[in-house]
């Protein structure tokens, strides 16, 4: 005898999971929550569109005034655009399934204007758990602020009667599913190996005791970053200087104490390293600038990060780009990069964003940059390894840079002893020409770019005076150019990890 006819139809199940979810709407409708009649429906209102997400942002990059902050600001809104897509494209098509009858939600709960959209499942719990994961992805701190106010959203949508529990459950879990997603697609800066760095011997200087730090007090936030290195290191030296008398103060510091501190952007981190390679004193890197590339691929985004390896004594040794001719001309010194040395639209792109920055911010001021560089720009002439060849772009950087998403990022390996060398060659739609090169990233060629490996560059040929641009300072040369790297030559703190 077939038992088939004795099991429970689709519809039956259906039907009780329905009935189990309307009672769980119906007893959040009948309860009285203090203080929530107040608060939850403007909540749920404010969330609409994404614009609470969008101005938590704002604010978790302002505020954290740290690149940790803005990547978890970022991640949390390129979530909430992926659990957005997917819900509108999708969730809300395959399920077609109404609102909640109103009857029994008390009238002061209810939303002035009600959504016309299918129940099923909810795009504001799923825009809420989508940006807080990709928030907590980044930055567990921000996470842990962000997550009550996302599930005081969630739950607003049960409250004010728009939404079944399992409508809000379900996006909150398509929200999550969407932040891990992109975590897949491009991964966050905890997933990424530590860079390959030999470890070096280093002075343990607990309390800062006989480190002098120098402080630029005119990059990006280093003023600020002062105040915290008093605190923390109370034994340590501090000298805040004017960037004209950065050579001197640097100078003076490597001589005094067992290790050079330097706090600034990577112009003044790249003067320091000069110096405390001549002195041979390890340094300290205490990021204050805009960007803080160097401080960054070292694994140093904050302050204590320095002085967690300053405690301990870690600290590992880095390769020291070098050009000659320096910026001094053929009778001066040699000159010095950690992050990239670069010739075309990339120095006219840096001296325009120096002078916009202190007015507009550094980010506007980057994309202004980038628009007047290439605007009514042309390729410069150059001989290039012993070929004359038109360039609209010459980048080399200390160490090969790989990519985080479709530009490059991070170096995983700052001690390689090569050069990563692209070269964006001369032509028309010089914006198109630099975009691809980006998006092919190293090791590739085309008949627009190459990006190879090399130890030594040698450039002839050029126009006196053409300028260049070395850690974000801007310079001109002569007619020639020998660049290449110092293995090994820096010894520098960095936190080991875990």
């Amino acid at each position: 005898m077939s038992t088939t006819s004795s099991l429970p139809s689709p519809g039956h199940w259906r039907a009780r999971f329905h009935q189990r979810d309307l009672a769980a709407f119906q007893r959040v409708a009948q309860r009285h929550w203090p203080g929530a009649d107040a608060v939850l429906p403007r909540l749920s209102r404010s969330a609409n569109h994404g614009l609470l997400w969008f101005g938590a942002a704002a604010g978790i990059a302002v505020l954290g005034s740290s690149a940790r902050s803005r990547r978890a600001a970022l991640r949390g809104v390129a979530s909430l655009a992926v659990a957005s897509a997917a819900i509108n494209t999708v969730g809300k098509q395959a399920v077609r399934r109404e609102r909640p009858i109103l009857d029994m939600v008390p009238v002061m709960r209810q939303l002035k204007r009600q959504p016309f959209t299918t129940s099923f499942p909810s795009g504001h719990a799923a825009s809420a758990a989508a940006f807080a994961t990709g928030v907590a992805l980044e930055s567990k701190g921000w996470g842990a602020i962000v997550a009550p106010v996302a599930a005081a959203v969630a739950a607003s949508r049960v409250y004010t009667g728009v939404h079944y529990p399992s409508d809000v459950l379900a996006g909150a879990a398509l929200g999550v599913g969407a932040a891990f997603a992109l975590r897949g697609v491009v991964p966050t800066r905890g997933q990424l190996p530590a860079p390959g760095r030999p470890p070096a011997q280093a002075p343990a200087l607990p309390a800062g005791q006989d480190l002098v730090v120098v402080v630029n007090r005119e990059s990006g936030s280093a003023t600020n970053a002062a105040a915290v290195i008093r605190d923390v290191l109370p034994l340590a030296e501090t000298v805040e200087c004017a960037p004209s008398d950065l050579p001197g103060c640097l100078e003076k510091a490597a001589r005094q104490g067992k290790a050079l501190g330097v706090c600034g952007g990577d112009g003044t981190v790249n003067m320091a390293a000069a110096v405390a390679a001549t002195h041979g004193v390890p340094l300290a890197v205490f990021p204050g600038g805009t960007l803080n590339h160097f401080a960054y691929d070292l694994g140093i985004e904050t302050v204590h990060d320095t002085v967690t390896a300053l405690t301990s004594g870690d600290a590992v040794r880095v390769d020291l780009g070098r050009f000659r001719p320096g910026p001094q001309g053929p009778g001066g010194a040699h000159g010095y990069f950690l992050n990239a040395f670069s010739l075309g639209v990339y120095p006219e792109l840096v001296r325009t964003r120096e002078h916009w920055a202190p007015r507009i911010g550094g980010w506007p001021a980057g994309v202004l940059a980038a628009f007047e560089a290439l605007r009514g720009s042309r390729p410069l002439t150059a001989e290039l390894q012993g070929k004359q060849r038109p360039l609209w772009l010459l980048f080399v950087g200390n160490g090969l840079f790989r990519r985080v998403g479709p530009a490059p990022g991070r170096r995983h390996n700052l001690a390689d002893g090569l050069l990563d060398v692209r070269v964006v060659h001369g032509g028309r739609t010089p914006g198109l020409r630099l975009l691809a090169a980006a998006v092919a990233g190293p090791l590739s060629r085309s008949p627009v770019h190459a990006a190879v490996r090399r130890r030594k560059v040698r450039l002839a040929g050029l126009t006196p005076g053409t300028p260049y641009a070395y850690d974000g300072e801007v310079a001109h040369s002569g007619t020639d150019l020998l660049i290449d790297k110092l293995p090994e030559a820096l010894t520098v703190y960095c936190p080991m990890p875990v």
